[in-house]
């Protein structure tokens, strides 16, 4: 259970770092770059505590960078009105569907 929470955190903080990069143009506005640098900091740091905690790194790279992109899509469509296609959800679809059945399969190598 602590290994999702750090897992959950350690995406949370990279969302959040990627959304200050957008926020920071290109890091043309310098004001955001300590929450870009300790959000993906962070980030990473959380990510090593959720493989320190038993998650194997298959599965949590996958939740890590299939959940990081969905947010990160739908995010950035609430906030900076980027595209967000009907192919780029269904993409984003199959990814998720990939991430879940490597989660099963995880599973029933353990059983």
């Amino acid at each position: 259970m602590t290994s999702w929470l750090f897992l959950l955190a350690a995406i949370g903080s990279e969302i959040t770092a990627t959304m200050a990069l957008r926020a920071s143009d290109g890091l043309r506005r310098k004001t955001w770059l300590p929450l870009i640098v300790v959000g993906y900091l962070g980030s990473f740091g959380l990510f090593a505590l959720t493989l320190r905690h038993g998650m194997a790194v298959g599965v949590a790279y996958g939740i890590w960078a299939a959940t990081g992109l969905a947010l990160t899509a739908v995010f950035a469509r609430i906030l900076f009105k980027d595209v967000l296609t009907t192919r780029m959800l269904v993409g984003i679809g199959l990814v998720a569907t990939g991430v879940f059945i490597v989660e099963v399969g995880a599973h029933s190598a353990r059983a």
